[in-house]
């Protein structure tokens, strides 16, 4: 009897301090349209949290990107969705704050490691309130395999007349598509195209605020000649460009059948694991040499806390660790291609990224210029620079028919504030 006595403290001393570990334990959910990051959050960053955090467990649950935006915001109006929101930059995540399901940061321990750039991509038109942590942003160039430089016997172009003297050579050489870019899907054409070498031209940030405020309009020079130097890429991007989409484009060049790429930062990491030869990166040519150079150095992916979260309060310690230079390290170093925001430099052991990344010292940086307020109106800005630029390099519109109808566009919704 007295063993049985003894055997049931035991259990109840064992079970106990377990069953208050799990009373008190808290349960985390992030939506994200981030699949591909699956691994890299439970295997990186969830533990380095958890390690600190032992009271808190979070699930990272992703969906297919192309679906994200609508089931997300079918999940907060229903009120199924995570307690933490993952962030498309600008107007979708500013519609969810005006809405009431993303809650204001500007409270939030960690949010003082942020410029106000960088912040700019969640933060409300008056600057005021800020809804999500910005994670990170995404640069565009130009991905090339070195192997094939050196076979060809080119140098990495530093201007635009450079550039197309290397794309003749390269083509005439015959043993590779000087270029792999197509024009079928559209947005393929104005991301890797228009709004990778346009900064160049309307000189970043003060081209793109002078849309917002009116004092540029899309029929200027410095607007329609990118449309002028995309029109030349239709000679170096091989047959069959226009039935091209963006898997045939990637493929064609990690296969090792095309020279160049013009490229997303994201690219790196999917790119390093199929390619089986070296690449190395460079930023858009610059107009003549000795001009100052402009990247697309772009706001992409932030996470909020969804304003009706029942966890509010273990969801801000998760947002204040990703506001931290901890987290702007990890998630930079495991998910190379995606730059830290954090005023915090990061270091990058991947040597590909480390170069996109170092731009940043002799360029300055940008948005794309549909992002943020002329975006959001119908015809949407950015799907009608995805067509045009597409149009342009297919030879079916001029550049100054682009620049006519895309300002067409937006003259029939955007009043700029006086």
């Amino acid at each position: 009897m007295t063993r049985i006595l003894r055997g049931m403290l035991l259990a109840t001393t064992v079970l106990a301090p377990a069953g208050m570990a799990m009373a008190q334990e808290t349960q985390l959910t992030i939506e994200s349209w981030r699949n591909d990051d699956l691994p890299i959050w439970q295997e990186k960053i969830i533990p380095a949290f958890e390690a600190k955090h032992p009271d808190i467990k979070v699930t990272f649950a992703p969906m297919a990107p192309t679906e994200y935006n609508s089931a997300v915001n079918a999940k907060l109006e229903a009120g199924t969705a995570g307690d933490l929101i993952t962030c498309r930059p600008f107007d979708l995540s500013l519609a969810m704050f005006e809405k009431g399901q993303l809650a204001p940061l500007n409270d939030l321990e960690g949010m003082e490691n942020f410029s106000d750039v960088a912040k700019s991509a969640w933060t409300t038109d008056d600057g005021q309130t800020t809804f999500c942590v910005p994670m990170a942003s995404v640069i565009h160039g130009f991905i090339y395999n070195k192997a094939a430089f050196e076979e060809v016997g080119v140098e990495v172009p530093k201007t635009e007349e450079e550039f197309f003297a290397v794309l003749e050579k390269i083509k005439e050489d015959g043993n590779y598509i000087p270029m792999a870019m197509g024009t079928k899907d559209q947005w393929e054409a104005a991301t890797m195209g228009y709004y990778n070498i346009g900064p160049n031209y309307y000189k970043g940030e003060e081209g793109r605020k002078g849309l917002i405020d009116g004092t540029q309009k899309l029929t200027d020079p410095q607007w329609v000649e990118p449309y002028a130097t995309l029109a030349k890429w239709k000679d170096y991007l091989g047959d069959g460009f226009e039935a091209q989409t963006y898997p045939d484009s990637q493929n064609l060049f990690t296969l090792g059948r095309a020279a160049i790429y013009p490229a997303g930062s994201w690219e790196i990491a999917p790119f390093k694991s199929q390619a089986d030869f070296e690449m190395g990166a460079f930023p858009p040519p610059v107009k003549a040499e000795g001009d100052k150079c402009y990247i697309s150095d772009h706001n992409d992916i932030g996470i909020g806390l969804n304003a009706n979260s029942k966890n509010a309060e273990a969801a801000k310690t998760f947002l204040s660790w990703v506001a931290s230079p901890e987290f702007a390290d990890l998630y930079a170093n495991s998910a190379p291609g995606f730059f830290s925001l954090n005023s915090t430099p990061v270091t990058m052991q991947d040597e590909l990224a480390q170069e996109f990344v170092s731009w940043r010292e002799n360029c300055e940086t940008t948005i794309r210029p549909s992002a943020a307020i002329v975006g959001r109106g119908d015809p949407n800005l950015d799907l009608e620079m995805w067509r045009t630029t597409a149009n342009v390099i297919n030879g079916t519109m001029t550049p100054e028919q682009a620049g006519e109808e895309t300002q067409k566009g937006l003259d029939s919704w955007y009043k700029p504030k006086q």
